[in-house]
């Protein structure tokens, strides 16, 4: 038994999701790095840009592959490589904030390849339904979708706990709700794009996933369905 003097005032972060955080933060280094003029030479200015091209998800690369029922690993990988490629420093940065503190809940409550599950399962999820519900030329990148994917697991676990004190389950959508409100706002003030769908697209899926994975979490959905 340990001594509790010998305890870690801080709770350690699972390391798949230091393994993440790690990636997505070099990868941004270098980006900046390059933009300085301090890596790669004068061409190493657009590596974020080609970066864009070659990893983002299209939905016109997906509507070509479905047209010619060619589906080359080059472009599969689109559906989950996009999250690591971010439009700027201060985009990856929130989605690294995101991962760290959501991840770390979600990590911790399923393990590591369940939490890897969710977290790109959600991310192709929403990048899935981002092209079938929107057919948008845009290029979707970062990873604020499988951050979403994260929120629905959080949320799904919220859920569980306001069912088992019987308090208003609903309460479990809050952070969801002020986040689609934020995003709204921000839209009327600022104009936005459409990436909000592939962001609730991964929300939905992130949930989803969570449900399928955690045992006997139908049977608990189904319980509270027939008692309300």
């Amino acid at each position: 038994m340990s001594h509790p003097q010998n305890e870690s005032p801080v709770n350690p972060m699972p390391p798949v999701v230091v393994a993440l955080f790690l990636v997505m933060a070099g990868i941004e280094l270098a980006f900046n790095l390059a933009q300085r003029g301090l890596i790669g030479g004068r061409d190493a200015v657009g590596w974020r840009i080609e970066a864009w091209e070659r990893f983002g998800f299209s939905s016109r690369v997906l509507d070509w592959m479905v047209e010619t029922s060619q589906w080359p690993a080059e472009h599969l990988i689109r559906f989950v490589s996009y999250v690591f490629i971010h439009a700027s420093f201060t985009h990856g940065l929130f989605a690294i904030v995101f991962l760290l503190a959501l991840g770390k809940i979600v990590a911790e409550a399923l393990g590591p390849w369940r939490f890897l599950v969710i977290y790109f399962g959600s991310a192709a999820l929403g990048a899935l339904g981002f092209a079938v519900i929107l057919d948008d030329p845009q290029l979707l990148i970062g990873a604020m979708v499988p951050a979403y994917g994260l929120i629905g697991g959080f949320t799904f676990f919220s859920w569980v706990d306001l069912d088992a004190q019987n308090e208003p389950r609903i309460r479990a959508f809050r952070l969801i709700g002020a986040l689609l409100a934020i995003q709204l706002l921000f839209g009327l003030l600022f104009g936005s794009d459409q990436t909000w769908v592939a962001e609730l697209c991964g929300f939905v899926a992130g949930f989803g996933l969570t449900v399928f994975l955690v045992p006997g979490s139908m049977a608990r959905i189904l319980r509270a369905i027939r008692r309300d």
